[in-house]
């Protein structure tokens, strides 16, 4: 396993709808690693390949030198081009095993999971860590339906791999989590979609360690 669940205790995911342009995405990310971030994950949809390409390779500056880990959504090919820390793939996107087998056993593999039985592929596939959800209801993914809390603890007790809750979590709801198992949350507008994003992610660290 190439990463440990302190680490993943606050995993913020990035939406370029909450920056106006690339250089106030940076500043976000830096805030959110020095309010307490281990993980942020660069999410781009919309860009081409080689903006994308061209934007991981400033990421993954960034993130090693505030000391996170970096992790690129779904593109194995950007993140080995880029030399970031990982790569996060869906169900729908590159397989688990697939993508272990392009990065090597030095990178780090992550899975979405909604299910036990996905958390225990993934795992057997290589992943290090498992993203479990959607948690809450969720504006950033209009087609990602809400998990019973029964599922999540099905997940974790599935795969001896540390799991993150991602979806519609919030300030206000993480204490929900608690006794589930997990080892962390996975934050997207409660982090960039906040006005003190350092403030913001410092206090979803603090909930976060009630886990």
């Amino acid at each position: 396993m190439n990463i440990d669940r302190e680490t993943l205790r606050l995993y913020a995911v990035t939406d370029r709808a909450w920056a106006k342009d690339e250089a106030a995405l940076f500043r976000q990310i830096e805030a959110a690693v020095r309010g307490g971030a281990g993980v942020v994950q660069l999410r781009e949809k919309e860009l081409d390949p080689g903006a994308f390409l061209e934007e991981a390779r400033r990421f993954t500056a960034l993130c090693r030198r505030l000391g996170a880990v970096s992790i690129i959504n779904d593109s194995v090919e950007i993140a080995l081009a880029a030399g970031a820390d990982g790569v996060h793939v869906g169900q729908s996107d590159l397989e688990a095993g697939r993508a272990r087998a392009l990065l090597g056993p030095g990178k780090i593999v992550g899975v979405s999971t909604h299910s036990a039985e996905e958390a225990r592929r993934a795992r057997e596939a290589g992943a290090d860590y498992l993203g479990c959800g959607a948690a809450f209801s969720t504006g950033t993914k209009s087609d990602a339906k809400p998990i019973s809390k029964e599922t999540i603890r099905a997940v974790t007790a599935a795969a001896d791999i540390p799991v993150v809750a991602i979806g519609g979590v919030s300030r206000g709801n993480i204490p929900e989590l608690r006794g589930l198992g997990l080892a962390g949350v996975a934050v997207v507008s409660g982090i960039f979609g906040q006005r003190d994003i350092e403030a913001a992610a410092r206090e979803l660290l603090e909930l976060s360690k009630q886990l």
